[in-house]
C-alpha cells in the first residue's frame, strides 16, 4: 500500500475502552493487555505518520436525542446504561496514548456502529484521494468490523490492523480474525502493516 493514498481509521481509543475507571474497561482488559492494543495501536500512529498516511481518529459519544429517534437496542443500549461515552465526560476522552495531533482528522456524528454511519468519513477520505483504508480498535467484532464492512462496500481496499484492536474475549478476537476479515481483504499485524507500506 502506499502511504499518501492510505488512511488509518482508530475507532474509539477513548477511556471509557483504553483505561482504568473506564465504564468499559474490564470488558475488555483482558484482551487489551493480551493483544497489548493500545501500545501496538500506538506504534501504529506513529508510523502512519511519519511515513504520510492519513490518519483518522473516530470517536464514539452518546446522543440521547439521536438514540430516542432511533431503535437503539444491544449493544448501543448496553454502552447507555454502563453510562459510557457521556459527552463531555472524562471517559468519551480520548486516551491519552492516542491523542489526536494537529491537522488530523476527528470525526463527529458516530452514534451507530461502523464509522461511515452518520459521520463525514466517507467524504473526507475521497477528498483526500485514498484508495485503502486500515482499521484499529473497539471492538473487534462489532465497529471494528462494521466499518471495514462499510469500507469494503465502498470500495476501498480493506485492512484490520488486529493486534491494534480488542474484544471482549479471545474467543471473539479469534472468530473474527479467522472468518471475517479475510472476507473483506484481510488482517496484519501492526509491524507487517509497517514493513508492507510504500
Amino acid at each position: 500500500m502506499k502511504a499518501s493514498e492510505t488512511a488509518i481509521v482508530f475507532i474509539e481509543f477513548q477511556n471509557d475502552f483504553c483505561k482504568p475507571g473506564g465504564k468499559l474497561f474490564d470488558a475488555v482488559k483482558d484482551e487489551l493487555a493480551r493483544q497489548d492494543t493500545i501500545a501496538n495501536a500506538t506504534e501504529l500512529a506513529q508510523h502512519a505518520r511519519a511515513k504520510g498516511c492519513t490518519v483518522i481518529h473516530c470517536p464514539f459519544v452518546y446522543d440521547k436525542d439521536w438514540a430516542q429517534q432511533h431503535a437503539v437496542c444491544g449493544i448501543i443500549a448496553g454502552a447507555a446504561e454502563a453510562g459510557a461515552f457521556q459527552p463531555g465526560e472524562w471517559g468519551a476522552e480520548f486516551t491519552e496514548e492516542l491523542q489526536p495531533q494537529p491537522g488530523e482528522t476527528v470525526l463527529s456524528g458516530k452514534h451507530a456502529l461502523s464509522g461511515f454511519s452518520n459521520t463525514e468519513l466517507d467524504e473526507v477520505l475521497r477528498d483526500k484521494g485514498i484508495k485503502n483504508v486500515v482499521v484499529a480498535g473497539f471492538l473487534s467484532n462489532v465497529c471494528v468490523e462494521a466499518t471495514a464492512r462499510s469500507a469494503y462496500d465502498r470500495g476501498f481496499t480493506v485492512r484490520v490492523a488486529r493486534d491494534a484492536t480488542a474484544a471482549m474475549s479471545q474467543a471473539n478476537q479469534e472468530y473474527v480474525e479467522r472468518e471475517i476479515y479475510p472476507l473483506l481483504g484481510g488482517s496484519q499485524t501492526v509491524r507487517e502493516f509497517i514493513d508492507s507500506l510504500e
